[in-house]
């Protein structure tokens, strides 16, 4: 057996450890049910840190099958089934010994979502304390588990295999799929991606990319992202090195949950929450997270960057974006604040000429921020008062950006929006006047 071979095969046992085959005091028998409703007890692991159940979003009548923190107040879902669609009230998750685990309708005749084939019978089912749900067949092998199946989350002892990912929800509490991916590739490199919805179409900006990669020597290529038993989450190569990505000083791991999220607003955070409730600071912490600053981080071609079009993208608390439509600017959708601006007017070409566009237009004077990719047209050299004129004679102008002598005029819809002092730039959005 090789040094490799032997190294493998202490990862596994370290990430299946065998207590996940021993827990028959509380394995989940065969025929075993939960209803979606407010009375079904979900399925604990050993400890009781983890519940595998019905968890209920939004309304009185859906709900969604999870994993999540059972003794924290939040009830933190870490998990979850049927690309993260809610079902109505009445919906059944059963344990079959041929397919798995299936969910079915309220009246129990259609299978919405299943564990798909899994190639033996199922002898039983263990939520384990690692966070992991896993079916055991009848000698005893694995036969699924949810660590395969990330959705947004990683704990401890998890693992990302090359062509595996991480999928951001769509929102806080909307759980289908978003437009950030973590992707381990086949090259090797750990990339933080964005992605076209709902075409599935890959951007090539890359807003994340660990260079793992060594196309001149592919055993020192990263293959795996782990997330160690410890709390120490690394790249590791095929020659056995690791890019260590978690700082020196991991909070205890007996004493805190650990957990590695992709977050709806595209950010990868280690997150660390303690386990007692008589600490005082009951909420999870970050103890590091990519990229550092997000807003300058997405630079894309194709696609709105990290806010939705003509927003503009702020860094807050925690390197975490939020998002501001600018003046003269609203929300699409009122209750996304990550989405679209539409602008409240719209010039129209066939009012230029039929007075002074000083009278109809006035300007929104803003300091660092831009929209780097929709420029249209560049003047140079320029004054600052020539640059707001030039935007203010033309109709297709919605803003111009003034730095350095250089005046770029920009045009609908305004794309990667962002704020940041490093950008030194004086910004004029044309609006309409009272």
């Amino acid at each position: 057996m090789t040094y490799s071979t032997k190294y493998h095969l202490v990862l596994v046992l370290l990430i299946f450890p065998l207590h996940i085959l021993a827990q028959t005091k509380f394995a989940i028998p065969l025929g075993s049910s939960l209803i979606a409703n407010d009375e079904t007890t979900p399925w604990l692991s050993q400890s009781g840190d983890f519940a595998f159940g019905f968890k209920k979003i939004h309304t009185q009548s859906q709900f969604l099958l999870c994993i999540y923190y059972a003794k924290i107040k939040d009830a933190t879902i870490v998990w979850y089934a049927h690309g993260g669609n809610l079902v109505p009230r009445g919906s059944i998750a059963e344990l079959n010994p041929q397919k798995g685990l299936i969910l079915r309708d309220p009246k129990g005749k259609m299978i919405i979502w299943s564990t798909g084939r899994i190639g033996s019978n199922v002898a039983y089912a263990v939520m384990n304390d690692t966070g992991n749900f896993v079916l055991v067949g009848v000698d005893s092998s694995v036969l699924w588990e949810s660590f395969r199946y990330p959705t947004d989350t990683l704990l401890p002892t998890q693992i990302l295999d090359i062509n595996n990912k991480l999928v951001a929800r769509k929102s806080e509490s909307f759980f289908v799929p978003g437009r950030f991916y973590l992707r381990m590739l086949s090259d090797g490199n750990l990339v933080l991606v964005t992605q076209s919805k709902p075409t599935n179409f890959d951007y090539d900006a890359e807003y994340y990319n660990s260079h793992t990669s060594d196309s001149g020597d592919e055993a020192n290529s990263g293959y795996r992202l782990v997330f160690e038993e410890f709390g120490s989450v690394y790249i590791l190569k095929r020659n056995n090195q690791r890019l260590v990505l978690t700082p020196p000083n991991v909070p205890s791991i007996s004493e805190n949950y650990h957990r590695l999220s992709l977050d709806f607003d595209g950010v990868l955070t280690h997150y660390y929450h303690p386990k007692s409730t008589s600490t005082g600071d009951q909420k999870w912490n970050t103890l590091w997270s990519l990229p550092d600053n997000i807003c300058l981080a997405i630079f894309e071609d194709i696609g709105s960057g990290v806010c939705g079009f003509n927003n503009v993208c702020h860094l807050g608390e925690n390197q975490r974006p939020y998002c501001e439509c600018p003046k003269g600017y609203l929300l699409i959708d009122p209750n996304n604040k990550y989405g679209s601006c539409k602008p409240k007017f719209v010039p129209s070409c066939d009012e230029f000429g039929q007075g002074n566009p000083e009278e109809l237009y006035d300007f929104d004077v803003v300091t660092d921020v831009d929209w780097p990719l929709s420029d249209f047209e560049r003047i140079y050299p320029s004054a600052e008062e020539e640059c707001k004129k030039a935007c203010l004679e033309d109709c297709f102008c919605a803003v111009t950006v003034y730095r350095s002598n250089s005046c770029w005029k920009k045009k609908r819809p305004l794309s990667n929006g962002r704020v940041d002092t490093s950008l030194n730039v004086k910004a004029f959005l044309k609006i309409r006047k009272v």
